[in-house]
């Protein structure tokens, strides 16, 4: 890559960030030797999304399967859960009503749930409002984050705990409920691009020593075909030293969520744009992203396995995809309208003023949800549905489907 990317000015160095322990290093280390060894034995460099799976998944070494402690101020970062129940109620709000015309059969499937501080934010808040589902599943494939959100839910909700179940696979048998999911569109993997003059050339990892680096492939026709849709989409061309992502899985993994919602919504929230705002001219060395211990940082290529390495959401590809898996757009907002429109309000009244402090704090969680400057606008809300009967009060106050 050019030397103005991002991506390329960490030069595989971890100067200024913290120096990980022994054993984290050992553990990288391990995850790097595997991954030189598949880059030699595929004729010397991988395409992105498979350093990305093999950074993020390896099933013994990869970031979210080696631990549990990515989340929370001692973590890595910190998700809307982690920040506020506030998030958990007003979520529950908009899935009590989901649930409501499913009576005692309706199901809530949670993808990815962390500490299981959502799952317990939201089971409290729908017994509170009487419209428990008959089970609550949970698809976690980290072994320490599942431990960590069986400890969670144990002890804040040991009278539903029997309600609880967690998945290793998705279900065969379609829900009528809620699939949810909360910041788990931005870890599919993606490939990264660089335009030229002669169009669009995959960017792909090599071996650089111990090191990692970036190394332009040869063009493809699947390649060049996305890219040209995009640029249609745009109504101009991508100029030469323009790069970006695209989510090559992200049309099968959203047609495995529908084929698991009999009826119901799928309820997504994440960071990201439109179509339109994602391949922005300006946004010209696009969205990639790493996190390690609270800190951001724009090479992917270094501590394999001790960082998350995520992209943000392409949210019209979303809603495309979810349309073609036979599921209708149902609802896409900001973040802060959702929480507006899902009775914000009126958890907040539930706080008690006369304790200042806890007022305090409670309104300063509220900012940090919903200012445009916080979380606000850059996080988004996305309903997919099917066989609905009304329309869903989170996206109600301000509806932004029509610029998807």
């Amino acid at each position: 890559m050019p030397n103005n990317s991002p991506r390329k000015a960490a030069h595989n160095t971890t100067s200024g960030l913290p120096s990980p322990d022994a054993e984290a290093s050992a553990r990288s280390a391990e995850l790097a030797n595997r991954i030189h060894a598949e880059i030699t034995a595929s004729g010397g460099a991988l395409p992105f999304s498979r350093f990305m799976e093999q950074a993020l998944y390896n099933p013994a070494l990869g970031y979210y399967s080696a631990g549990a402690n990515q989340l929370g101020a001692a973590g890595d970062f910190v998700t809307a859960p982690e920040i506020s129940s506030l998030f958990g109620c007003c979520v529950a709000t908009q899935v009590a009503e989901l649930l409501e015309p499913f009576g005692k059969a309706g199901e809530i499937l949670e993808l990815g749930a962390g500490t299981g501080r959502l799952a317990a934010d939201l089971l409290e808040e729908l017994e509170r409002l009487g419209q428990l589902p008959k089970r609550y599943l949970i698809l976690e494939l980290s072994g320490g984050l599942r431990a960590r959100q069986q400890h969670t839910l144990k002890e804040r909700l040991p009278h539903l705990y029997q309600r609880i179940e967690w998945l290793d696979q998705l279900p065969v048998e379609p829900l009528h409920g809620v699939i949810l999911g909360n910041e788990v569109l931005d870890a599919l993997t993606v490939d990264c691009f660089e335009i030229d003059a002669n169009g669009a050339h995959p960017l792909e990892v090599c071996s650089d020593g111990e090191n990692f680096s970036w190394r332009r492939g040869p063009q493809s026709a699947a390649l060049s075909t996305a890219v040209t849709d995009i640029e249609k989409n745009l109504g101009h061309r991508l100029l030469p030293g323009y790069h970006s992502e695209l989510c090559p899985h992200l049309g099968a993994w959203v047609h495995s969520l529908s084929d698991c919602l009999a009826a119901g919504a799928i309820l997504l929230f994440d960071y990201g744009y439109t179509r339109t705002e994602y391949y922005h001219p300006e946004r010209r060395q696009g969205t990639l992203v790493c996190h390690y211990r609270h800190h951001a940082h724009f090479d992917p290529l270094i501590l394999p396995g001790l960082q998350d390495i995520t992209a943000s959401v392409d949210f019209s590809a979303v809603a495309e995809a979810g349309i073609n898996a036979g599921l209708e757009l149902a609802g896409y907002t900001t973040q802060a309208w959702f929480l507006m429109g899902s009775g914000l309000e009126e958890q907040l009244a539930r706080t008690d003023s006369t304790d200042q402090m806890a007022y305090l704090k409670r309104i300063q969680e509220l900012k940090t949800l919903t200012l445009p400057t916080e979380m606000g606008e850059r996080f988004k809300a996305i309903a997919l549905g099917r066989e609905l009967e009304q329309p869903l009060s989170g996206f109600t106050g301000q509806d932004l489907r029509n610029r998807l």
